[in-house]
This record gives structure tokens, sequence and C-alpha cells, in this order.
């Protein structure tokens, strides 16, 4: 029988032991970064926020002149088979369209066929929910959005990857990007919010408008704080009472240190009133079943 327990993957049609699947090299998902993506996750047997990531990921191939022939609800099938198959209950859960292959010898993207992938696998974290990162504010300059939209999920990571080896040759553990301006972006998979006197502050522009981000600003809002979208400077970064950030992979997540300074003089490595507050909102949305879809298993 085939061994499905590291996760399981939606490939030519088919489900498969995510082991088992590959794509051409000949894909200019692979050859040319030419891909969009999105990932959901699944908590306690159910998809969070489904529906928001189903709509941006058809609004990012609509953007990139990009199709499948999949309807959304069509897709909500693959993706619920890809988990069932799995059985995992909490899961990583991402869906990939790609140029895919162009007629031979032509460089003409209207000429691809475009390809298809799921997958699931185990839940994946960016840190623990409890435990604080150390974020380095790189010089790594973000990918203007004028190039790329960041609005589009990607893969064009090179500016997060070098930027992700600056902080480990300093001894953090995650970066920040910035723009041309030193202005902070985002980071490797996550946005950025700092909290200044109950002031909420996140990047506005040049950045992925995260759905997790998104529902930081709803919960902020709902709890009477104040949530300002404007450019963060690393100086009001490291001056705030509190910084966290938010991604699919984890929620909503403390920073505990920027750079070498301690958030906030916090000493004890513990989380913020209004990022706890925040983190356990969120967490409590995931048996909404407004925010949230059932697997059957």
């Amino acid at each position: 029988m085939s061994d499905f327990s590291k996760g399981a993957a939606y490939i030519n049609g088919k489900i498969v032991p995510i082991n088992e699947a590959k794509i051409s090299l000949l894909d200019w998902g692979f050859l040319h970064s030419d891909a969009t993506y999105d990932v959901v996750h699944v908590w306690d047997g159910r998809f969070f926020r489904l529906t928001n990531h189903l709509n941006r990921f058809y609004a990012s191939m609509d953007k990139l002149r990009m199709s499948i022939p999949h309807t959304p609800p069509q897709l909500q099938t693959i993706l619920t088979d890809c988990v069932k198959a799995s059985g995992l209950r909490e899961a990583y859960v991402e869906m990939i369209t790609t140029r895919g292959f162009p007629q031979a010898g032509s460089r003409d993207p209207r000429t691809c066929t475009n390809q298809f992938y799921a997958f699931a696998i185990p839940f994946v974290w960016v840190t623990p929910p409890q435990q604080g990162l150390h974020l380095i504010i790189s010089r790594q300059q973000r990918i203007p959005a004028e190039s790329v939209n960041p609005v589009i999920k990607n893969y064009h990571w090179l500016d997060l990857v070098m930027g992700q080896f600056e902080a480990y040759d300093q001894g953090g553990e995650t970066a920040a990007v910035v723009d041309a301006q030193g202005n902070i972006k985002e980071g490797p998979g996550f946005n950025i919010f700092a909290v200044k006197e109950g002031v909420l502050t996140t990047p506005a522009s040049g950045v992925l408008e995260g759905i997790t981000r998104q529902t930081a600003i709803e919960l902020a809002t709902a709890q009477g704080y104040q949530v300002l979208q404007k450019e963060l400077t690393p100086e009001a970064a490291r001056a705030a009472d509190e910084v966290f950030i938010t991604s699919t992979a984890g929620g909503i997540m403390p920073i505990f240190k920027i750079d070498q300074q301690l958030i906030g003089g916090n000493k004890k490595g513990t989380i913020g009133a209004v990022t706890q507050k925040l983190q356990d909102a969120y967490w409590q949305l995931h048996s909404d079943p407004h925010y949230t879809t059932n697997i059957n298993y």
C-alpha cells in the first residue's frame, strides 16, 4: 500500500504520496519561477478561511494570464481529497499553477499549457505561538512592486532568502527586507506589525496582502485598537512596545528582539498583552463556522 503518512499530492489528475510527486524539469514554473500559488491551512480537521484563499488564487492566476480546468468547488474537492488521503488533521495545503510547457522551440508564453498541482503536508510553523523570534532588519531590498506585484503570491524569493542569510550571519532567526528608502516591507512568508501605545502599524504597500494579516487587522479593529497601514521604519519597529508577524504558517507570532535590541524591554521573553489578545482571538476563530470549512474524513 502507498504511504501517505508524510502527505499527499495532486499531480497529473491523481492523488499520490507526497514523496512520489514530481514535475518536469522543463516546466517554466521551475525554469523561470513562472508560477503562482496559495496556501491554506487545516486545523482540527477544518480549513481556515478557505474561500479567501481560493479567491486570491484565482485572482492571481487571472493577473498572470493563467487558467486551470477546475472551478472553485472542484478545486476545493481536490484540496479536500489531498487532506483526506494524508489523514492529517493539522495540515499545510498548497495549490500551485505554473506556466507549464510552450510549444517545442518556442519562447512565447501564449503557447504554454498551464499546469496545476496541489499538496497537503503536516502543518508548518514559522515559529510556535509562544516562542518569539529574533528578527534582523536586512539591508536586502525587496523586489519593487513595479517589477513583480507582491499582491500576486509568487516564488520570487531570492531577495528574501539572501535577507535570511544576512540574519543568520548576525545571530538572528529570520529577516525583514526593506524598500529603497529603508522602510520595512515583509519577511519570508510573513507580514509585520508594530504596536506602540495601543496603535498598530503595518506596511501598506510593496507587500503581500496576507489573509492572516487581514484577519489580524479585523480582530484588532473589533477589539478597539487603531490600525494604521503606512510605512514602518526600522527605528519605529525597534522602539515599539510589541512587534508580531502574521502568516498562514503559525498565525500571529511575537517578535522578541530586533537586531540586537529587545522589544519593549522584554527580558523574560513573554508575549505582549496586545499580541496575546490577538493570538487568542485568532485561534478561537478556528472553531467558528463563519471562518472554517469542515473536512469529512
